[in-house]
């Protein structure tokens, strides 16, 4: 009996994490499509970072009310239902011929993507022990990362023989498929007798949480430090790294390495690896070892010496900065483990909890883009190249010199967070 649970729990999560992966696909499609936007919308580096960010806008600021509304409603209508608004929204996205209608295919793209991950999340909170929670939290993540993977020369590849647009109309007939398969195949929650028989399965069987518990889970999570600690953490990772693996990255090197789309693609393609491999990885540690925030504040120690590489040599080997995205993606995996702390420190309330924190992350990545957008536009050559706006590596220096700093914080917040945990054992 315990065999089948396993396997049907698994299976679900599998057809969850799949739906999650389209949300990372379509957010990181803009690195490797910059060019082919820039040119069809006739952008500058601050518009095209704007159009990336307006996914993250509505994304970021739902966080928060997607973890309650995934309490409330239960992982399968949540995620069904974003599932099928962030299909209409890639579909509004692909058909966009201005820059006005490709922000309201993004926006609506982000709305419906924005309650998927905490509902996944809500999930594996139901269907799996708290012992394995960070390892399946992982491996949601490293759906995530394929996604991203498939954003980089796969796309690359399908966008130069079919055109992005087509491309992207597919991917969204894709995932009104995966809702049907959700909303058909998921189920919320374990039957109570099971998730009692033998300690096996997580022991959230609870109903429906009220309006009213549901405002006061909200409360609780919002008034602790440690929340904050972690989102600004988290703001400053997660924001950086997708600002530059998922938009800047292609770019920078192209316009810095003279070199083609393709191979640039396939350096951001590493960077996506990582993530897929970091948060597993560093998902089953923190379960092995016991340590989350050891965990968490080693990650922002590496993301600090990764960028930094780059900030001080300037134009370092095209090897070195493929290792660099690649080693910055992998210990984002570790800064993630404040999913988990989150979670164990709300364990009642870890939709609201881990909402909030990963709404706080995703503000990075609306934030950024736009600030790093800012600063190449302000170093802008003069020179237009395929209707594309080409930046100097004096640009690039300030926008690494952006990251580099941002990392600086964000080890500092780890610290803290690390200190404020010892004091508590």
């Amino acid at each position: 009996m315990f065999y089948q649970r396993l396997e049907r729990r698994h299976l679900m999560w599998a057809v969850l994490a799949f739906g999650f992966l389209f949300v990372n696909f379509f957010r990181n499609s803009t690195a490797v499509l910059t060019g082919d936007l820039a040119a069809t919308f006739d952008a500058t580096a601050a518009e095209l970072g704007l159009l990336h960010s307006s996914f993250y806008y509505i994304y970021a600021a739902a966080q928060l009310p997607a973890g309650l509304v995934a309490d409330r409603y239960g992982p399968r209508r949540v995620v069904g239902a974003g599932l099928v608004g962030m299909a209409v929204g890639v579909g509004v996205f692909a058909a966009s011929d201005s820059l006005a209608v490709g922000f309201l295919g993004r926006f609506l793209a982000g709305l419906g993507g924005s309650v998927i991950y905490v509902a996944v999340l809500r999930f594996c909170a139901n269907w799996f022990a708290p012992e394995e929670f960070a390892t399946m939290t992982g491996f949601t993540i490293a759906a995530a990362g394929l996604g991203g993977v498939l954003a980089t020369t796969p796309l690359a590849v399908a966008a130069g023989m079919a055109g992005w647009r087509s491309v992207l109309f597919a991917a969204a007939a894709t995932m009104l498929l995966v809702a049907v398969a959700v909303f058909v195949g998921v189920e919320d929650r374990p039957e109570a007798a099971d998730a009692v028989a033998g300690g096996q399965v997580a022991g959230d069987d609870r109903t429906a949480a009220g309006l009213s518990e549901v405002l006061a889970g909200a409360r609780r999570v919002l008034s602790d430090l440690d929340t904050w600690l972690m989102g600004v953490m988290l703001f400053l990772v997660i924001g950086l790294n997708f600002t530059v693996v998922g938009l800047w990255g292609v770019p920078y090197i192209v316009h810095v390495y003279d070199a083609s789309v393709a191979t640039a693609a396939t350096a951001v393609l590493a960077a996506n690896v990582g993530f897929a491999l970091g948060s597993p990885a560093f998902g089953a540690l923190s379960d092995r070892i016991g340590s989350r925030t050891g965990v968490i504040l080693a990650s922002c120690v590496v993301f600090l010496a990764a960028y930094g590489v780059v900030f001080v040599t300037g134009t370092p080997p095209l090897v070195v900065v493929a290792a660099v995205l690649f080693v910055a993606m992998f210990v984002s995996g570790g800064a993630m483990v404040a999913y988990t702390v989150a979670k164990e420190r709300h364990a009642d309330d870890s939709g609201a909890a881990t909402g909030t924190v990963n709404g706080l992350a995703y503000a990075g990545a609306a934030v950024f883009p736009g600030v790093l957008g800012a600063a190449l536009d302000a170093y802008w050559t003069g020179k237009v190249v395929d209707g594309a706006r080409i930046y100097s590596v004096t640009g690039y220096r300030v926008a690494f010199g952006i990251v580099t700093a941002g990392g600086v914080l964000a080890v500092a917040c780890a610290l803290a967070l690390h200190v404020r945990e010892r004091r508590r054992s």
